[in-house]
């Protein structure tokens, strides 16, 4: 554990001091912070090989060749490549049995003047352990949020600064390296909503694990990973897209989260603000929902698995520490002003519409909804068999209870169990009931039909159950390919039964 908060100038000088340590800082974009904090520390003659700004786009291409974006993650690994390989070619033979090279690299758009651009950009450093040891890569992307450039070169400089030392003094715990990349500088100043550790010195360090500890210690709010299980920045995906998600706890992935999706999608595509634009569908997983239950501790072994089997089904997932849904959607218009489709189950409507959630909120609940619903965002609410309704009453603290007041709806017979439980004839019986019909009339809020209602009595719960105790009978319910994947990795406390354990069983 890191036991003393060093100065960005005695990082610097650290590494300097460290005859160990020798490299080329190029930065493209933003200024030359990082290479000038190593300047004023002191000592840099000792550590520094050459510094590098190529800000003429012809100079640029000619030095790394052609891009089509040049902040861009294959632009910042073009320059690693090259500033690295020529270290290697011009210093080896004189100096590569005594020192450890290293290459850092950025290419960032910071705000310019008069011009109210997105502020970001890719920073990364490609790094030695022992002399003529294979290198490692370490290979970030950053938002400035300063209102101010100057500011924002200030504060690239000092996470250039964090990541080269954290590389040179923190790589046997990646997790330290995370949590350094903020030193000297707070949340409001800059976001880290993406990092990737690559090299034969970093194996342990699993870049799922290492994104959730990104939020788990807000650097972001939000990492997004994608069908292959690898993380991804979001902008690339998400850019002016329609987006239709879906928040659960996938643990494992059913059916039912499945058809919800199916069937909610099939709404978005007719709504005629989506008509011939691209849309992408992610399932979403909150940072609560991931921590194991009365320790507050993430069960990593449980996040790979939802993770793969969502993966497995050609899920892209998000995982988050926005509880209130209008935060999502807040998230999502950072890169798209596109539609926003939610699908969700009952339970979770009347979620929404619970005033305990709102109390940061000037506005309260009303606030909530004026955030929720504006720039064309819709809910798609999957139903719910009344039984299961009853239950999830039950399961209800009185205060969620008392805050929404919800009811069944008027039934007789023995088929009331059966009853479907939507949108349409939810009643919510607290002040929101009018703002409620609002919504459900002027189609905020929208049922949907279609569904395959012999999935309605699936539930995680139950799943995990019957795996446990070895029924084969989960396998149903699940997505086909989840449960090979399930079977094939042993998740979520599979194990695959001998002939001999069959029969003992039977």
């Amino acid at each position: 554990m890191r036991q003393e908060l060093l100065t960005t100038n005695r990082k610097a000088l650290t590494i300097n001091l460290n005859n160990g340590k020798y490299g080329t800082i190029a930065e493209i974009g933003a200024g030359q912070e990082t290479a000038r904090a190593f300047f004023q520390a002191g000592g840099s003659a000792g550590t520094i090989a050459k510094t590098m700004s190529a800000y003429d786009m012809t100079f640029s291409d000619e030095i790394y060749g052609k891009t089509d974006r040049y902040v861009s993650e294959h632009r910042l690994q073009t320059m690693l490549e090259t500033e690295f390989r020529l270290l290697r070619e011009r210093l080896s033979e004189k100096q590569g049995d005594e020192k450890c090279f290293f290459a850092f690299a950025n290419t960032v758009k910071a705000k310019s003047y008069g011009n109210q651009n997105d502020a970001h950009g890719w920073l990364g450093i490609r790094f030695q352990l022992q002399p003529h040891g294979k290198p490692n890569d370490i290979i970030i992307h950053v938002r400035l949020w300063d209102e101010e450039n100057i500011l924002q070169q200030q504060a690239l400089g000092i996470i250039g600064v964090n990541l080269i030392y954290g590389a040179h003094f923190l790589v046997d715990e990646p997790k330290a390296i995370i949590e350094s990349l903020l030193d000297n500088l707070t949340t409001q100043r800059v976001e880290v909503d993406l990092i990737r550790f690559e090299g034969p010195d970093l194996e342990k360090a699993d870049n799922r694990i290492m994104s959730l500890h990104l939020v788990r210690k807000g650097l972001t709010n939000a990492v997004l990973f994608s069908p292959e299980g690898r993380v991804v920045q979001p902008s690339n995906v998400l850019y002016k897209k329609a987006i239709l998600v879906e928040r659960g706890s996938f643990r494992p992935v059913t059916c039912v989260n499945i058809d919800m999706l199916k069937c909610a999608g099939a709404q978005f595509i007719q709504e005629p603000p989506v008509q011939n634009k691209d849309i992408i569908v992610l399932a979403e997983i909150t940072i609560n929902n991931l921590m194991a239950s009365g320790h507050g501790e993430l069960d990593s072994e449980d996040f790979l698995a939802r993770i793969d089997t969502l993966g497995a089904t050609g899920n892209y997932t998000l995982v988050s520490n926005y509880f209130e849904f209008y935060r999502l959607t807040s998230y999502f218009r950072r890169y798209t002003k596109e539609m926003i489709g939610v699908a969700m189950g009952v339970n979770n409507l009347l979620e929404i519409f619970n005033a305990k959630y709102y109390g940061d909120l000037a506005g309260g609940i009303l606030e909530n909804f004026g955030r929720l619903f504006r720039n064309a965002v819709k809910l798609y609410i999957y139903p719910m068999r009344q039984k299961a309704y009853r239950h999830y009453l039950e399961l209800m603290s009185k205060e969620a209870i008392n805050a929404t007041k919800p009811s069944l709806p008027s039934s007789s017979g023995g088929i009331a169990d059966e009853l479907l439980i939507t949108c349409d004839n939810l009643r919510i019986q607290n002040e929101m009931t009018h703002l409620y019909r609002h919504l459900l009339e002027n189609d905020y809020i929208e049922h949907i039909p279609g569904v395959d209602e012999s999935l309605l009595d699936i539930f995680s719960r139950d799943i995990l159950k019957l795996i446990a105790d070895g029924d084969p009978q989960w396998e149903r319910m699940v997505p086909d390919k989840a449960a090979a994947f399930i079977k094939e990795n042993e998740l979520f406390g599979y194990k695959e039964q001998t002939e001999s354990s069959v029969s003992n069983t039977s």
